[in-house]
């Protein structure tokens, strides 16, 4: 099967955060895309539901920073909640 190029303009973050997610699955750009497609028209539609988030932005805002931090490789990590407890004086 015959491949041709395609340009798609994405976000920057967004590009970067989904090659990220992609490397850790083992694909490329152009695999997941080619995913994506595929799944596009097996479903013959988007292979997912479209939503209003059901949370506040001040809600999601805090899960991503959550993320964020779980996996910076800086965070202190810890084997119990007594060992993180003790850490904190409590």
């Amino acid at each position: 099967m015959a491949t041709v190029p395609t340009q798609i303009r994405i976000d920057e973050d967004l590009k970067k955060q989904a090659a990220e997610l992609f490397s850790q699955l083992g694909l490329d750009m152009s695999s997941a895309m080619n995913i994506f497609l595929k799944q596009c028209v097996l479903h013959e539609g988007l292979p997912f539901n479209i939503e209003l988030p059901k949370y506040k932005p001040e809600v999601i805002e805090a899960m991503e920073e959550a993320r964020r931090i779980a996996r910076d490789p800086k965070t202190k990590r810890y084997d119990s909640l007594t060992e993180a407890l003790k850490d904190i004086d409590l």
